[in-house]
């Protein structure tokens, strides 16, 4: 069995870029490369954007800081 931060581990290590679904933002998703994390699940994404699934646009975030809370889901994109 894989624990949760041996998975976020793996996506730091390869620079997969990932997709995060957000809590309680059901149109919007995050998408970026981990660059750092913590025991509360906050992520430092790289080339972050903001994807809203609705009107299929993107938004360059650029750096960010993803607290944890925020997260239902994370997938690596293939990309």
């Amino acid at each position: 069995m894989t624990q949760p931060i041996n998975l976020i581990f793996r996506f730091l290590q390869s620079k997969a870029r990932i997709q995060i679904w957000l809590f309680e933002q059901k149109d919007l998703r995050i998408e970026g490369r981990i660059i750092g994390f913590d025991e509360y699940m906050n992520l430092v994404l790289d080339e972050a954007e903001e994807v809203n699934v609705k009107k299929k646009t993107r938004k360059p975030l650029g750096r960010i800081l993803l607290k944890g809370d925020n997260i239902t889901l994370m997938m690596n994109t293939g990309k």
